[in-house]
């Protein structure tokens, strides 16, 4: 009698699975593969269906109040920068990519702006505590890693320093990312005065809705003047390296001028989900000098609540629109059809189209997943290579010594999709020919990836890649 009941519990999970599969649109590749997995593993895939796989994108009252919010916000950051819309009509990448990321995102370029790149963990990190050594208002933090450590002591007696001084100070750290925060370390910020919010959290009934999304974002912003955004985490890893995957290279960015009060845009968001207080949308902003710096940056944001896929569709458009090359270092390339297909017909067209991957990987999964794609994008013509000096973390796009992406994004449909997520465009020669420099000097650190060696492998190895491909749409 008691295995009817299962069985027909079993049967109505799967009906629903199968109904909120069809009525969600999710994408066929990603549809068929939890079909696979159910057939596969029947009980456990139906579980991990219902709790990381449903499509949870919601608007409610709550976020309409937001989106009036944030609007306000923008006109108000329109008005400070005196700025309406800068016309950039030097390239034709120019004349699109802009207006693809205003209306997918919502960010307009900005003018006025300095940039400077920085190169892994302590290059970061002296420019870092220089810059929070100079708030006098307000420093807020959100960061998908931040785990305990020298880095966090150092942070720790910082924030007492400046909250003695009458600093406001937010934190918001990601549920999951950031599991090994000790409680004890919150509790310490907590006492001195820090607010601090943590993403999601390990909540059973929430944490069952909403693990698959995760706030992989890190921002750092300086009373609205300096900001920070990238692929570095608050982590030793980056300063001492890893045992297992050696050390950690990585780039980040020191944004001055207008952009820095769109990545407060993002952080205020953030805040208001995990606070519910909006209050950081009506905060006084600092005037902007006009001379700081004279580059064109525009921010990208997105997370899995937004209609279109605004990173997602910013890569896609970066490949389309390159003329003469385009350079990507990623740890994560899983790209799906969309991006695969615009990767092969650039490449096919004669544009120079070369990836530059980690050799080493944090997940075994991941590390076949990606290799899964090399040989239709090597028979295109692009180039790949694989670094062989540690993990390559950082997450660069260069194009046509015009524009450069530098953020936290991979090129992945969880941070297409599931992930939030926040990129920096940087419109501007010098820095672009900086970054295509930058990736020829890791190239000669890298080993090629060769087609005619590659496509006769081990059975083996595209035994493990195939078996990774078919489960890549879930990663």
């Amino acid at each position: 009698m008691y295995w009817i009941i299962a069985l027909i519990i079993y049967l109505l999970l799967a009906i629903g699975m199968v109904i909120s599969l069809l009525v969600n649109g999710i994408r066929p590749a990603k549809t068929l593969a939890w079909l696979l997995t159910i057939f596969t593993i029947p009980v456990a895939g139906i579980l991990l269906y219902w709790m990381i796989g449903r499509n949870r994108r919601k608007y409610s009252w709550k976020d309409i109040q937001e989106d009036e919010a944030i609007n306000a916000y923008l006109q108000r950051i329109g008005q400070n920068q005196g700025i309406q819309n800068p016309l950039i009509k030097d390239s034709a990448v120019f004349d699109k990519l802009p207006h693809l990321i205003e209306k997918t995102s919502g960010f307009k370029p900005t003018q006025n702006n300095e940039v400077v790149l920085l190169k892994n963990g302590k290059a970061t990190f002296d420019a870092v505590f220089s810059a929070l050594e100079t708030a006098n208002n307000y420093i807020y933090l959100l960061y998908y890693i931040y785990e305990d450590g020298e880095l966090a002591e150092r942070l720790y007696a910082l924030f007492s320093k400046k909250i003695t001084e009458g600093v406001k100070i937010k934190i918001i750290y990601d549920g999951v990312g950031s599991y090994s925060l000790s409680k004890q370390y919150i509790k310490e910020l907590k006492a001195i005065g820090v607010e601090v919010y943590p993403f999601l959290p390990f909540k059973l009934g929430r944490f069952l809705a909403s693990i698959n999304y995760r706030n992989h974002r890190k921002i750092i912003i300086v009373d609205g003047k300096i900001a920070f955004t990238g692929g570095i985490n608050i982590s030793d890893k980056y300063l001492k390296g890893d045992l297992v995957l050696g050390k950690w290279h990585d780039m980040h960015l020191q944004l001055k001028g207008a952009s820095v009060l769109d990545l407060q845009v993002v952080f205020a968001i953030d805040w208001f989900l995990v606070s519910g207080d909006s209050s950081e949308l009506d905060i006084e902003l600092p005037k902007l000098s006009k001379t700081v710096g004279n580059q064109i940056v525009q921010i990208v944001y997105g997370g899995p609540d937004d209609y279109f896929s605004p990173i997602g569709q910013t890569y896609f458009s970066l490949i389309n629109n390159s003329k003469k090359y385009i350079y990507i270092t990623n740890p994560y390339v899983i790209p799906g059809t969309a991006i695969l297909r615009a990767l092969e017909v650039a490449a096919n067209s004669g544009v120079d189209v070369r990836l530059l991957v980690s050799a080493k990987a944090d997940s075994v999964l991941v590390k076949w997943s990606v290799r899964s794609y090399f040989e239709s994008l090597l028979k295109a013509g692009v180039k790949i290579y694989q670094f062989q000096e540690g993990f390559l973390h950082s997450k660069i796009i260069v194009s046509d010594d015009e524009i450069v992406s530098i953020g936290t994004a991979n090129m992945d449909i969880r941070s297409f999709e599931q992930n939030y997520e926040v990129n920096a465009l940087v419109y501007d020669k010098e820095t672009a020919i900086l970054l295509k420099h930058e990736f020829l000097n890791e190239v000669e650190h890298s080993r090629s990836v060769e087609y005619e060696t590659f496509k006769d492998r081990p059975y083996l190895e595209k035994l493990k890649e195939g078996f990774a491909k078919v489960f890549s749409p879930l990663l």
